[in-house]
């Protein structure tokens, strides 16, 4: 399907978590669709990289690392800026599966600083560029988990919660101005290191989530439904996008071939 060409006043799309996974893969989309890319992540080695990549393949990229939790570095980012025209918040991810009795508030605490006072950071800080831009959007990228609950998820499940009703919030609090808010939320989506990191590495905890599971969703699929959110006309808002494989029905209900 044929997407529509950023305006030059819109063209800068800054990408949160950039470094890997779904990040990475909105910012290539982006950037092959027509925006200059800013790839933000606290891994600067990895987004130079893919900044190069993004570049030599006839793009435009610009890498700038970034902790979204440290404010301060935050703002100092937004003042390079005039305007933009997308914000992705995507920075975020879970740590640990376990229950509620025995959940560690660290982790509990890592989780909402990242995936919500993250994208409040960003948020704040760039929605004064995205309205002199007078066509902004910003997405948020949730999960399923921020619309229901599953077992040993509770830490993740209520972060992403968190999220969702930022998104839906903010909507409802910028409506009459030029900047769209669009939340997608990905189901089971197999990355290089999504599972890995929320069991500290424990590559066969990590295999077990996605076993016999033929086709779970790929960071690509995602970074295509997010780019194709942004780039339909000024007018049309997709408030919430909820995409996950075939052989998941929900959360808790998945098909695996064992």
């Amino acid at each position: 399907m044929a997407t529509a060409a950023p305006s030059a006043a819109s063209r800068i799309a800054v990408v949160t978590g950039a470094s890997s996974g779904i990040g990475a893969a909105t910012a290539r989309r982006l950037a092959a669709a027509g925006y200059r890319v800013v790839l933000t992540a606290r891994r600067k080695d990895r987004i130079e990289a893919l900044a190069e990549e993004i570049n030599k393949a006839g793009h435009q990229a610009t890498a700038y690392a970034l902790d979204v939790t440290d404010r301060t570095a935050v703002d100092e980012f937004a003042t390079a800026f005039k305007t933009i025209g997308v914000l992705v918040n995507n920075a975020g991810g879970a740590l640990g599966a376990d229950p509620v009795a025995t959940g560690d508030p660290a982790d509990w605490r890592q989780m909402y600083e990242t995936n919500v006072i993250g994208t409040l950071h960003l948020t704040q800080a760039l929605l004064p560029k995205l309205d002199a831009s007078g066509d902004g959007t910003v997405v948020v990228v949730s999960s399923t988990a921020g619309h229901g609950t599953y077992e040993g998820g509770a830490g993740y499940v209520a972060a992403k919660h968190g999220a969702h009703v930022l998104a839906e919030t903010l909507r409802l609090e910028i409506v009459g101005r030029p900047v769209r808010v669009i939340e997608i939320a990905p189901g089971m989506v197999k990355t290089d290191e999504f599972a890995l990191t929320r069991f500290s590495g424990d590559t066969e905890k990590a295999e077990k989530v996605y076993a016999g599971v033929a086709e779970p969703l790929t960071a690509d699929d995602v970074a295509d439904t997010i780019t194709w959110a942004i780039t339909r006309p000024s007018h049309v808002n997709v408030d919430l996008l909820v995409l996950r494989p075939r052989a998941q029905a929900s959360n808790t209900k998945v098909h695996r071939e064992l």
